[in-house]
Formats: C-alpha cells, sequence, structure tokens
C-alpha cells in the first residue's frame, strides 16, 4: 500500500464525514439563528430556551437523513473492504 492510496483513503474518508454531518450541522445552524433572532426581537435572554428546538430539529433531521447518511458510510465500507481484499 502507498502513501498515494493512503492519502487518497483519508482524504474520501474526510469528505464523507463532511457530507455525512452536513445536514444536521445546517439544521443546527439554522435553527438557533432563528431562535436567536427570536429572542432578540423579545429581549427573553432564556438560555436553555435555544436547546429544546435544537434538539428536537436534529432528531428530525436525522430521522430524514438517516438513510442517505447510512448509505454513504455503507458505501465507503464496502469500498474499503474491497480494497483490503485486492490487496
Amino acid at each position: 500500500m502507498s502513501i498515494e492510496v493512503v492519502t487518497d483513503v483519508m482524504r474520501d474518508a474526510l469528505i464523507r464525514v463532511l457530507i455525512v454531518s452536513a445536514p444536521v450541522i445546517l439544521v443546527a445552524m439554522i435553527v438557533g439563528l432563528i431562535i436567536s433572532i427570536f429572542q432578540a426581537t423579545t429581549q427573553i435572554q432564556e438560555q436553555t430556551l435555544s436547546f429544546v428546538p435544537k434538539l428536537a430539529a436534529i432528531f428530525v433531521t436525522l430521522i430524514i437523513a438517516g438513510n442517505f447518511m447510512i448509505n454513504i458510510l455503507l458505501e465507503f465500507t464496502r469500498h474499503i473492504f474491497r480494497m483490503i481484499s485486492n490487496l
């Protein structure tokens, strides 16, 4: 196994991690922004107010995008196993 193969696998793994985590991170960021705008307009400075909606939004996102995430990770795992079997 050469250094080029290892760097290609590492690069592919990092890209897949970004792809898999992107939906959850984007939803959490958007919900946090909406809640912070709501807090700024109503002048409610409760720290726990943003926790429950973010948690619910992340849970719903995982339910909706879970199949997509699992498929990406399974494809990568199969690719790695194929590479191992070719050694």
